[in-house]
């Protein structure tokens, strides 16, 4: 073939599509991939002798809250560090766009950061403001309904009025526009639980047609969780769309081991219509902190407290017992803050992070100064642990998961694949030490065992660490305009 800018030689391709891996030269010219074959001849201007590593489709974090990171600190290292090269952002109801703040960011918008985050009201402003921070990672994003109501509401604790809804209605037609994947919720959180499954339906109505999708924090993950899957699934089929199911779990104590009837309910509903979920792999949450979720049987760690910020690492039991309260009391007192909730059997995350049709997304809160180590580890877990370690999966299907899966879910066109034509994003790294160091006591580490990482191909991160190079930019939903 003609001359190109990179070869990657003699790597085990595992190539995103689920096909077995194989052995290959795979070579990139400008962004993209344009060839990958047994064996390439090419006179290349970089040649990388890949041989024992694993050369794999770039990984998609299906459920963050990067919105507001990757403009304030584009070099993303968190994620670019453990093979990550596209975000979806604007989950749970919350986004960064389009926001129109009347004072501080509500709850849980607050875990995007302080008030001076949201410069974006339209979603335009923030794609060009994506754009014009270049970030190491690809971005793509929803409208929350969080976010949405808080621009048109004076008070987040009842319903819309009709009046409120077409105003929301034209705000999601701006983003959708502009190539918002579609509609996030975050259902469960009291700045959104009031509002009836017919605002949602509402707003849904106009994903129709626009090959969007709903992406919800169902409005319980814990006893209720099954009348809050067909909630999910209703408000899908107003739409005419897509539903991606949030971090799929059984939380709380007396909802452990029932994850085998919810994957039930759950492929139920997939016979009925497109649903997908995804999960990460801990069995603990992190959020803000809610006074509902507070369980003297549950562990759980404060990690930033606006009143207290000397509490944080600490649990809410040692607070408790320090400050002579119940803990319901000290956690009261420590409002707001951000918290780590041990609320998660192991068993049942497993079960779900094993089902065929479960994507990876770490949920990770970039803002948390003691972040969950889920931000800095979850795909390198997935692949160490659970995968090579535990054998929950095979390497080929956990790299599924991470790439093609969510690239088909989500319309990502030409990328979560290898292959002639595909856009350059991959990771190269060791399949026998690849594994995250992150842990709860010490969450900031880079996982071990990644070699290079390109992004629409450039090379932006090493064994070195980050190259100061970034290719990142925002990827519109399919239909709106183009992704180049």
């Amino acid at each position: 073939m003609a001359n190109c800018g990179i070869v990657i030689r003699n790597a085990m391709v595992v190539d995103g599509t689920g096909a077995e891996p194989r052995v290959a030269d795979v070579a990139v010219e400008g962004e993209r991939i344009v060839g990958v074959r047994v064996r390439l001849e090419s006179d290349a201007q970089t040649e990388i002798d890949a041989k024992g590593l694993t050369l794999t489709p770039g990984f998609i974090d299906t459920h963050t809250h990067d919105d507001t990171s990757v403009i304030e600190t584009p070099e993303m290292t968190a994620k670019i560090s453990q093979g990550v090269t596209t975000v979806i952002a604007g989950n749970c109801g919350i986004s960064a766009a389009p926001v129109r703040l009347r004072g501080e960011p509500p709850d849980p918008m607050n875990l995007l950061g302080q008030a001076g985050f949201f410069r974006y009201p339209r979603f335009a402003d923030y794609v060009s403001a994506v754009g014009a921070a270049g970030p190491a990672v690809n971005v793509a994003a929803f409208a929350g309904h969080t976010a949405l109501r808080s621009n048109h509401m004076d008070g987040l604790d009842r319903a819309a009025t009709a009046e409120e809804v077409d105003a929301m209605r034209a705000d999601l037609a701006e983003a959708l526009d502009a190539g918002a994947l579609g509609l996030s919720s975050g259902l469960a959180y009291a700045n959104a639980n009031a509002a009836p499954t017919t605002e949602v339906e509402a707003l849904a109505e106009l994903l129709r047609d626009r090959d969007a999708i709903y992406a919800t924090h169902m409005r319980t993950e814990t006893e209720g969780i099954l009348d809050a899957i067909k909630e999910a699934c209703a408000i899908g089929r107003a739409g005419g769309s897509r539903v991606v199911i949030s971090h799929l779990k059984c939380a709380g104590i007396a909802n452990w081991g029932r994850s085998g009837e919810v994957l039930e309910a759950f492929e139920a509903a997939r016979r009925d219509q497109a649903v997908g979920c995804d999960c990460y792999p801990y069995a603990a949450g992190s959020s803000t902190l809610d006074l509902g979720q507070v369980d003297a049987r549950v562990e759980i760690t404060i990690t930033w407290s606006r009143p207290h910020p000397e509490v944080a690492g600490r649990s809410i039991a040692q607070i408790a017992e320090d400050w002579g309260m119940p803990q319901i009391e000290a956690a009261r007192k420590v409002q707001p803050a951000g918290a780590i909730y041990h609320s998660i059997s192991e068993k049942d995350m497993r079960r779900v992070l094993a089902h065929p049709a479960t994507m990876i997304g770490s949920d990770g809160l970039p803002h948390d100064p003691r972040p969950h180590p889920r931000l800095w580890g979850t795909f390198p877990r997935v692949l160490g642990r659970y995968s090579r370690e535990e054998k929950l999966f095979s390497l080929t299907e956990a790299v599924h998961k991470m790439t093609g899966l969510p690239a088909g879910t989500f319309g990502l066109k030409d990328r979560g694949v290898i292959r002639e034509g595909a856009f350059a994003d991959l990771v190269l790294f060791d399949a026998e030490r690849i594994i995250d160091t992150a842990t709860y006591a010490d969450p900031v580490q880079r996982a071990e065992g990644i070699s290079g990482v390109w992004v629409n191909g450039v090379l932006t991160y090493t064994a070195d660490g980050p190259t100061g190079q970034r290719a990142g930019r925002f990827l519109p939903r399919m239909g709106t305009h183009s992704s180049k």
